[in-house]
């Protein structure tokens, strides 16, 4: 029996269209995203939780999670033990991720940079690490202990000397994050784990959260400087909303993938590159460009055939049939280009004769993998880049986690006499121009 073709994906048709950034931006699929609607229930959240502390903690488990916490803190017997009893195979796995994801980060760390401008006058800035992070590892439909290797080893290869990790209670077990996720912490070397999900998360690390009365000191959560990893809408309004109080890698929103294919492209490869990030959430975006009639059909027989045994086959269907998703029909490879450059894919996949010369000239995507054998699952898991990427079209400006993000920049200017007489008329006159004499007097009276 022949498969049908897969028609819950929608066609978008550009052959032929001249269409200009604006006017591409305003015709390609995006989630629909709804930040004004989880806004007032985060506000409310995040108030509460700055005010009422753990009290409101508690609440927000009980009510979102179903459990009971006197706490928030995961005990470290229960990380030790998650660790025991961790697969083996698992564990290989997640070793190899770690040694990979090091390696790439380590070599990301930049070194400072010293520029003389004549004798006793340099500038130089260098690179401090913040004081301290909070990582987000989301829970709800799928486990993510690979989200805890790509929060945390960028903020340790940076030299951030306090992390810690919120992710959602778990009712099955006994109230506390998924043991895979513990393991994975503990294989870092973080040991502080808290049993907290969603909005609240993230208004724990941004304000702190102080012990109560009779509590053990070491149970309080101290205030952040940079709050990091994917999340749902309410995660992703809660970083929106405490953005300047702390510091935050990304607003993600829902994952999503790009593919730009030729008629050389194997279809199967597609389809099932598609299923991979659709498998996350009914909200994930998969989208092929194609100037090949002729592979978008065998693409869409290839989904069905596909989405038949895949486990999350519902999910997938919904994701493939949203308006997220598409199969964007364009004159040539050149125009596929172009798309991808306005689409600005989390992940963008490259499946076209001479991949690697058509990936050098992608200039908007949070991760660009080439040719067929390297599908965003290598991304996700061992490639050794990051996975936490910017989505929703922000990789137009935005970049995926890595060691900067838990960096700063501090310039540090030291002159001495002399070399500050050489540019002392140069900042009086400057200064005049800009009718602002105290900084030229600042200037003039060290030399009277």
């Amino acid at each position: 029996m022949s498969p049908q073709i897969f028609s819950a994906l929608q066609d978008l048709d550009l052959r032929g269209a001249a269409l200009n950034h604006a006017s591409l931006k305003a015709v390609l699929p995006r989630p629909e995203l709804d930040f004004s609607t989880a806004a007032a229930a985060v506000e409310s959240i995040i108030g509460r939780v700055r005010t009422e502390g753990f009290t409101a903690l508690a609440e927000l488990a009980q009510k979102f999670d179903g459990v009971l916490q006197s706490h928030t803190r995961v005990p470290a017997e229960a990380m030790e033990r998650a660790l025991v009893e961790l697969d083996p195979e698992v564990r290989a796995g997640l070793e190899e991720s770690i040694t990979r994801a090091r390696a790439f980060a380590a070599a990301q760390v930049p070194g400072d940079t010293v520029v003389e401008y004549g004798v006793g006058a340099t500038v130089t800035q260098r690179w401090v690490p913040v004081r301290r992070v909070g990582l987000y590892v989301p829970g709800g439909l799928a486990v993510y202990p690979s989200s805890v290797i790509m929060n945390a080893v960028p903020a340790l290869a940076a030299g951030v000397g306090s992390l810690a990790i919120a992710s959602p209670p778990q009712k099955e077990f006994g109230g506390l994050p998924h043991p895979t996720i513990l393991a994975a912490a503990l294989l870092l070397g973080v040991t502080e784990v808290h049993a907290i999900g969603g909005a609240q998360a993230i208004a724990a690390f941004a304000y702190g959260v102080p012990v109560g009365e009779g509590m053990d000191p070491a149970l309080a959560i101290e205030p952040v400087d940079v709050v990091t990893g994917p999340g749902n809408l309410f995660v992703a309004t809660a970083k929106r909303l405490v953005k300047g109080v702390v510091g935050i890698d990304a607003e993600a929103g829902p994952t999503e993938i790009a593919i730009l294919a030729d008629a050389a492209a194997n279809p199967a490869f597609v389809a099932a590159d598609m299923i991979s990030q659709a498998e996350h959430d009914p909200n994930a975006a998969a989208v092929l460009i194609t100037d090949s009639p002729e592979l978008a059909e065998s693409v869409r027989n290839a989904l069905e055939d596909q989405c038949a045994t895949t486990k999350h086959s519902e999910r997938v269907r919904e994701a493939l049939g949203g308006n997220q998703s598409a199969i964007i029909l364009v004159d040539d490879v050149e125009a596929g280009i172009a798309v991808c450059n306005v689409y600005a894919a989390e992940h963008l996949e490259i499946h076209t004769r001479d991949a690697a010369a058509v990936a050098a000239r992608i200039t908007a995507a949070g991760a660009v993998f080439v040719g067929p054998d390297a599908p965003v699952s290598l991304g996700d898991y061992c490639a050794g880049s990051n996975h936490v990427l910017p989505t929703s079209g922000t990789a137009a400006f935005a970049s995926g986690l890595n060691v900067n993000t838990f960096l700063k920049a501090i310039q540090v200017i030291d002159y001495d006499r002399g070399a500050l007489s050489v540019v002392a008329p140069h900042v009086i006159a400057l200064a005049n121009a800009e009718d602002l004499p105290g900084h030229g007097d600042a200037v003039a009276l060290r030399f009277s």
